[in-house]
């Protein structure tokens, strides 16, 4: 098996220009989200072993695609335990990173772990996202947690409209397999970016992301 050092070469093979803390906290998550989830399994067990690629990478697309400007705030539907969330915020530490999950205990999780490697960028909810009221965000982001058409329903009301960054304020999501009908059933004209073009690793090949601008 690898070692954190050689897995964290992986991410470190599509980004530089990492602060010895945040290659410190990249570091941290292996061994903390282990912990965790022989506690808590927000994980798969096979997921737990190739967390840098299928996980902490996967997360980073977006990064790959959307820089983020300090003072960003940015909601993550659904994130379980973390994802893409904690990556996020680790890469971006002048961005605000609201986690919202219907789950307490997958929220136990994110939040030991952002404490464990030091975000202070990070806040968490217990909720689904159609209860926020009285709050506005630049993006939202999620991972495989909903269709599309759901995903904009929730995100849609919650999201400033504005371009103030590289890409409009809206919705970017991260999914995987044939998208055609689903994209087909939301009504929207997404922007699709396949993974595979950011991170040539062939666990990218069937996943995209798509954006929907508010």
């Amino acid at each position: 098996m690898e070692s954190t050092p050689e897995k964290l070469g992986l991410i470190e093979k599509y980004f530089s220009d990492f602060t010895p803390k945040q290659t410190a906290q990249f570091a941290g998550l292996e061994e903390l989200y282990k912990d965790w989830n022989s506690k808590i399994n927000v994980v798969s067990r096979k997921d737990i072993e190739s967390i840098y690629l299928h996980h902490v990478l996967h997360s980073l697309s977006i990064a790959a695609m959307a820089n983020f400007e300090p003072g960003t705030e940015v909601i993550d539907i659904g994130c379980g335990g973390g994802f893409p969330g904690i990556p996020l915020a680790i890469f971006f530490p002048e961005v605000k990173f609201h986690l919202v999950d219907s789950i307490a205990k997958k929220l136990k999780v994110v939040e030991a772990v952002a404490e464990g490697v030091g975000l202070t960028n990070v806040t968490t909810q217990h909720c689904r996202a159609e209860e926020i009221k009285n709050r506005k965000f630049d993006f939202a982001v999620s991972r495989a947690v909903a269709p599309l058409k759901d995903l904009w329903q929730w995100a849609g009301p919650l999201l400033k409209k504005g371009h103030k960054q590289e890409i409009p304020n809206g919705l970017i999501c991260l999914k995987g397999g044939d998208l055609a009908q689903e994209i087909f059933e939301s009504l929207l004209r997404p922007k699709m970016i396949p993974v595979y073009r950011l991170f040539a690793e062939p666990y990218f090949q069937e996943k995209f992301i798509l954006h929907v601008t508010k």
